[in-house]
């Protein structure tokens, strides 16, 4: 029924000539996508001047990488990269479309999927195939992320989605592999642009982004006060990281939104996460799958937290922070990693030990 429709194709996502970490995300999905339906990566680069990038692309697992380059597509205009990207898939028919879920993407992905009357899921943070049926499916947080819910598009080319950044690992570069790079003709004109950029504005987000941040030491409800969360900041500022927090403090106004972590706030990737406190609703674990190692303390050893971390230890938060400083203090005093030795730790201590 849909045997004209191959490829996984990637919708790169650029600033300023600069390709974004959720692009290399998602060719590497699309990688794993690919492999199993027997067909080739394709992503799409559109800018000023964005040919540079494309040999990266291809060292992320790419196959073939789409250049379109032109005055008009210096910055992101809903129109001008619809209509460029929309002419590009009416000669090539794609069975799987990625788009990273970033301002631009969220506002790029249903135009793109209006103007081919096909649909589009939205924030997805598992992405899994059926080879029999060649189906995507699907799977994001629904109903404010009480559920997950799994979709699939078994009626409609292309399955189209898209995705959270820091979702999904980045994989390793091979700068040996061989793909082909095709600057694409571009047909557009001023006319077919309706907004025009005016100003850039930089909005103060803050004194930290936890979403680079390569430490991230985090608390909820757990931690009793307001006042408890000092602890946390010292915990942080001894490991060179940052704190952040889930949804309930938030709404508490202890923090900032930009501190939130999960499926309504950021979504991490750190080297390094320590919950403090935090039971692990899907709402919160659904912005914590980039991490390269989770460290969670709570007094419930039936928390769901405990169910995706590396390393669980059932205690009391503060008595483990506590602890957690004077060792980690130590260990630099001697001239020790404290980072390496909590990230490392082959068997994590019981709560007698902390």
């Amino acid at each position: 029924m849909f045997e004209e429709y191959k490829g996984v194709y990637v919708i790169a996502d650029c600033f300023e000539g600069q390709v974004r970490g959720v692009t290399y995300e998602l060719i590497g999905q699309a990688r794993l996508i690919a492999d199993q339906l027997g067909e080739e990566v394709h992503t799409l680069v559109l800018g000023e001047a964005v040919a540079a990038t494309a040999p990266s692309m291809i060292a992320h697992g790419s196959d073939v990488v789409h250049v379109f380059e032109h005055p008009l597509l210096g910055r992101y205009t809903t129109d001008g990269y619809t209509k460029v990207i929309t002419d590009f898939f009416a000669d090539h028919k794609p069975n799987v479309i990625l788009i990273g879920a970033t301002n631009d993407g969220r506002d790029l992905a249903p135009r793109i999927s209006g103007c081919m009357k096909n649909g589009v899921v939205a924030d997805c943070t598992i992405l899994t195939v059926d080879t029999k049926d060649g189906l995507v499916e699907w799977t994001r947080p629904a109903l404010g992320g009480n559920i997950l819910a799994e979709i699939i598009c078994p009626e409609h080319r292309p399955q189209m989605g898209s995705v959270r950044p820091n979702v999904f690992k980045k994989p390793e570069p091979d700068e040996t592999r061989q793909g082909e790079i095709c600057k694409e003709p571009v047909q557009l004109a001023d006319g077919d642009i309706r907004n025009r950029f005016v100003e850039m504005i930089h909005i103060d987000k803050g004194d930290v982004n936890i979403e680079d941040a390569e430490i991230v030491v985090a608390g909820g409800r757990g931690m009793g006060n307001q006042a408890n969360f000092a602890k946390l900041q010292e915990l942080a500022d001894v490991l060179g990281g940052v704190v952040g927090v889930t949804r309930p403090i938030v709404e508490k106004g202890w923090f900032d939104l930009s501190r939130q972590i999960g499926q309504t706030g950021k979504n991490i990737a750190p080297k390094l996460y320590l919950a403090f406190g935090i039971s692990g609703a899907i709402q919160h674990t659904a912005g914590i799958t980039g991490a390269e190692v989770i460290v969670a303390v709570n007094n419930d050893p039936e928390a769901p937290i405990f169910k995706v971390c590396d390393y669980g230890i059932v205690g009391d938060a503060l008595q483990v922070i506590d602890e957690m400083i004077r060792q980690c203090k130590r260990i630099k005093a001697d001239g020790g990693d404290a980072v390496a030795a909590l990230a490392q730790t082959q068997q994590a201590p019981s709560a007698d030990e902390a």
